[in-house]
């Protein structure tokens, strides 16, 4: 990794937003004081057209009831009022609010215009009903000629509708926005630091694969042959962005059965249930939607088939586990959970000589080898599924990360906490050496984790949404003039290969 940023300026307008400013910045920092009006502001910005990086922060009106004086805006944009087309987008808003939002301050994301004169109430309004939440005068012009360049314009609001005129001096609450400004800088620095990024690597195969989409379709399909509510046993599958859209259109997400009112119609999720709750399904007569993913059918039907045949069957997977547990009821009396190669050289089985293994579809083969290599030794004649029945999803997102993580100075895997495959993929590359961190989304990136990094990585967990890594990349691409990328690619034969893309 390089060091941080090689130039930036921190522009404050008013004398006091640049003291309060300066109580929370390091020594150092760049901070220019530009004084009011879009003339000093346009002279300011004049002066700074070789810096490479430039933010924007102080107070400013709200246009929001939602809005609170001392709450802070990060624009999201930031408008001309007299040329409402002459926006300049501020990618890196969600990574800034996340970084104000570990400090305790209450942000909100959103356009800032900037009007050529104080706004009266009625201006005030019109600007509200574009859909701005912040109005100042000055933003616009220091950032004028930044396009190309990392930019930022955090506010923190002064005043609200219905005072007449946005005149700082004259605010009575000036001191609990000021307030606000001493907390909210160092997101800045960390802002400035990350800057450096230059490339980004994507991991493609990525997000969705075909037992996810499948799972997701049916509920949608059941949603509008039935009508809310659909009840779903568990989550459909592990990720809160999907559950919650879902949701949304009326699925009701349960534990158990019998949360679910009789003759509702009941989705068993894409992990697989065990034969008791579909047992219970049928003595209910629940109409049953099964979107168990087809690699973990077939898993359960491997599991019946040896368990039938008199093998000790063992089950390399995770306790606690939605598909394990499923796998695990088809024969419990047969079927042992081995979680690691301890656990494999503590085994007991009735008959050395017909053992058998499976494993949860969402680890891929070299996870596993540390555990099989113990088995083997053990029970010689252990025999397990053919690759055909591993999940190539899993498989071919593993090899694509190491792809990316040997090219990439950090990893942001999208995906949730709960997600099996997408814990995996931040250990991959954290066995390989590169940092790599699990985030549900774009705002919980944190910008320190990409302080002086030029390449970084990014791919996503088989139940993560792809609007998640579109969002994602468009904050890295926020963070400076990107060279162009290369896109990982594995085929279903794991031939891993390379194609460059260019940055958007």
């Amino acid at each position: 990794m390089t060091g941080p940023s090689d130039e930036w300026v921190l522009f404050a307008v008013l004398r006091a937003e640049a003291r309060a400013l300066g109580r929370g910045l390091p020594p150092g920092t760049p901070l220019h004081r530009t004084g009011t009006g879009t003339a000093r502001a346009a002279d300011a910005a004049s002066r700074h057209r070789s810096t490479s990086a430039l933010a924007v922060a102080g107070i400013a009106g709200g246009l929001s009831a939602a809005l609170r004086p001392g709450d802070l805006v990060v624009a999201s944009e930031v408008r001309r009022d007299n040329a409402p087309w002459d926006t300049l987008p501020c990618p890196t808003a969600p990574m800034i609010a996340a970084s104000l939002r570990r400090r305790g301050l209450t942000v909100h994301i959103g356009p800032v215009v900037t009007a050529a004169r104080l706004p009266d109430a009625a201006t005030r309004l019109r600007l509200a009903c574009t859909g701005a939440l912040a109005v100042d005068t000055e933003s616009a012009a220091l950032l004028a000629d930044a396009r190309g360049r990392p930019v930022a314009c955090v506010r923190v609001i002064a005043d609200l509708p219905p005072r007449p005129r946005l005149h700082p001096f004259a605010l009575g609450r000036l001191a609990t926005a000021l307030r606000a400004l001493p907390p909210a800088a160092p997101a800045l620095v960390e802002w400035a630091a990350a800057t450096t990024v230059r490339q980004v690597q994507l991991a493609e195969p990525r997000s969705f694969c075909a037992g996810v989409e499948r799972a997701i379709a049916m509920v949608q399909r059941a949603l509008d042959q039935h009508g809310p509510p659909v009840y779903v046993r568990r989550r459909i599958v592990h990720n809160a962005h999907v559950v919650a859209a879902l949701g949304r259109r009326g699925a009701v997400f349960v534990d158990d059965l019998d949360e679910i009112p009789d003759g509702a119609p009941t989705v068993f999720s894409a992990h697989g249930v065990p034969p008791a709750v579909r047992a219970t399904a049928a003595r209910r007569g629940l109409p049953v939607i099964d979107a168990t993913c087809p690699l973990v059918t077939k898993a359960h039907s491997a599991a019946r088939r040896v368990a039938g045949r008199g093998d000790t069957v063992l089950l390399i997977g995770h306790a606690g586990h939605e598909e394990t547990e499923g796998t695990l009821g088809e024969a419990p009396e047969r079927i042992t959970l081995v979680q690691s190669a301890q656990d494999a050289e503590r085994v007991e089985v009735a008959d050395p000589a017909r053992v058998s293994y499976l494993v949860q579809t969402t680890l891929a083969m070299d996870e596993v080898s540390d555990v099989l290599e113990v088995l083997r030794r053990r029970f010689p004649g252990l025999t397990g599924p053919s690759t055909d029945d591993t999940c190539y999803a899993a498989t071919n997102r593993q090899a694509a990360l190491r792809a990316v993580a040997a090219r990439s100075d950090v990893v942001l895997v999208l995906g949730s906490g709960r997600s099996a495959n997408s814990r995996r993929l931040v250990e991959i590359a954290l066995r390989g050496g590169t940092p790599a961190y699990l985030v549900e989304d774009v705002d919980a990136v944190d910008l320190r984790w990409l302080a002086g990094a030029r390449a970084v990585g990014v791919t996503a967990g088989s139940a993560a949404p792809p609007r998640l890594v579109d969002e994602t990349m468009a904050a890295l691409a926020g963070l400076g003039p990107l060279a162009p990328g290369n896109r990982i690619t594995t085929d279903d034969a794991g031939v891993t290969r390379g194609t460059e893309t260019r940055a958007r």
